[in-house]
């Protein structure tokens, strides 16, 4: 919990940013006012270099390339979802192929911005969506979202190196990137 990670300090941590519910991975977490708001500012600023793993149905044509799509989030009956949309927010991000095989391909994605289900939008515009992925893809009911936060890079003091952490995948992830 996040009260084990107090060590000792009156606050309880923190997140600075936010995972989709079924993500596994990095999260940066602020352990009291000062250090939240200074983390927040980063993540607001576009500082912090987030990257992604995902495993995909099918695969991209091309082994590296950037998505430059807007999103916005629409609102109906059944709840909201994230749409490409010139009216959108502006989204951007870089992915590569890190390995291909069997119909699927493990891509590594590095967002520019921080917008809600960005990278799940931009693989299924790729048209290779994240395998497990019940709004933006095909998947069925019981398979988990293929999508990993693998690793952050905080500049968090001036003077020094960006403060770097990496998640191993949990054990489904790994089993799926075994295939590679």
């Amino acid at each position: 919990s996040l009260d084990d990670l107090r060590f000792g300090a009156k606050d309880r941590p923190q997140p600075a940013h936010r995972l989709d519910r079924d993500t596994s991975g990095c999260l940066a977490l602020g352990r009291g006012p000062k250090g939240l708001k200074r983390l927040g500012r980063l993540f607001r600023e576009g500082l912090v270099e987030k990257t992604y793993w995902a495993v995909v149905e099918g695969g991209p044509s091309d082994d590296a390339g950037v998505v430059d799509l807007p999103l916005l989030k629409v609102n109906d009956r059944s709840g909201w979802r994230i749409v490409p949309d010139p009216a959108g927010q502006p989204a951007r991000t870089r992915w590569r192929v890190l390995g291909r095989g069997a119909g699927r391909a493990w891509l590594e994605f590095r967002p520019e911005t921080g917008r809600t289900h960005q990278v799940r939008v931009h693989a299924a515009s790729l048209g290779c969506p994240i395998v497990g992925d019940p709004h933006y893809g095909a998947a069925p009911l019981d398979a988990p979202l293929a999508l990993h936060a693998r690793a952050l890079a905080m500049p968090l003091y001036q003077d020094r190196p960006a403060v770097k952490i990496e998640a191993e995948p949990p054990a489904g992830m790994a089993g799926l990137l075994a295939e590679f």
